[in-house]
């Protein structure tokens, strides 16, 4: 398995797809990658050359927020708009929907599962 990033990626996917096990790095980064270093999109990792993969190491480590300084810049953001309580940082408090989504029906995935209300029935 090659390192990239302090990542394990997989040698048996192609290029572009196993950089995307690299957080902070989706498929749009991933080609844009491979464009720059004129690499084969077919090409699988098992395939490269160690020159190459330095090459991706130094292009990923220049030019990207990768892996732990994303998330703590993500986790600083978030941080912020709490302590401000400005609208946003309520609804992260809260742990429901920030992007203005509906929550009578949805929103499971901010909400947690249904809890069930005594007294309502039908």
């Amino acid at each position: 398995m090659a390192r990239i990033a302090g990542v394990n990626v997989p040698d048996k996917k192609r290029v572009p797809i196993a950089l995307t096990y690299i957080h902070g790095i989706g498929r749009t980064s991933a080609f844009k990658i491979c464009a720059q270093l004129d690499i084969d999109v077919q090409t699988r990792m098992s395939d490269l050359s160690e020159d190459d993969l330095n090459r991706v190491r130094q292009v990923i480590d220049s030019e990207y927020m990768i892996e732990g300084d994303l998330r703590r810049t993500v986790s600083l953001n978030i941080k912020r708009l709490t302590d401000m309580a400005c609208y946003r940082g309520l609804r992260h408090r809260k742990g429901l929907p920030v992007r203005g989504q509906k929550t009578k029906t949805n929103a499971r995935t901010r909400k947690g599962p249904a809890k069930p209300i005594a007294g309502k029935k039908k």
